[in-house]
């Protein structure tokens, strides 16, 4: 079937028998859908509860550390400080925020060490799967207008604000 061809990982189209309509069962969990999928099968059941957005925007203020994954960053060409040394700076970022001494804003445009710092931060919206899993956990955790505590990724650490 050329259709299946073209299937995201994960994925089988079947023929239903009541309606020979084109169903697509996800071969990890085995739950079917009707529309064709437009990315790899989810390995895990995701609970759709209907508490969780499909889609959420956020800002983030990223803090690079000499064990991040690319330690370099358009602020610095080389990373030196550790992990420990990055939660602090991070967690003083998220003082003055709270404190209302700084917005976010500008100090994701001064300080962060991804290139959406000229956004201000802001990565736009996503949803599930196209973010580290600890940073998708939280983003998708957090109300609109909320900020997050510091979170570790791969990547550094991040506050995020969840702007939508």
């Amino acid at each position: 079937m050329s259709q299946e061809e073209s299937l995201p990982e994960g994925w089988e189209a079947r023929k239903s028998r009541s309606t020979g309509m084109t169903y697509y069962l996800n071969s990890h969990t085995k739950k079917s859908q009707w529309e064709k999928p437009e990315g790899p099968a989810p390995m895990e059941e995701e609970e759709d509860d209907g508490s969780s957005p499909k889609k959420v925007q956020c800002s983030h203020l990223l803090v690079k550390h000499e064990g991040s994954r690319r330690p370099s960053s358009w602020r610095e060409d080389k990373i030196t400080r550790s992990k420990e040394e990055a939660l602090a700076i991070l967690s003083e970022y998220r003082q003055k925020i709270v404190n209302k001494e700084a917005s976010f804003e500008e100090l994701a445009k001064q300080y962060s060490d991804c290139s959406s710092a000229k956004r201000d931060g802001d990565l736009g919206m996503f949803k599930r799967g196209q973010m580290q899993k600890p940073f998708e956990d939280c983003a998708f955790s957090l109300k609109i207008g909320q900020l997050s505590q510091p979170v570790e990724t791969d990547s550094g650490v991040h506050i995020i604000l969840r702007t939508a």
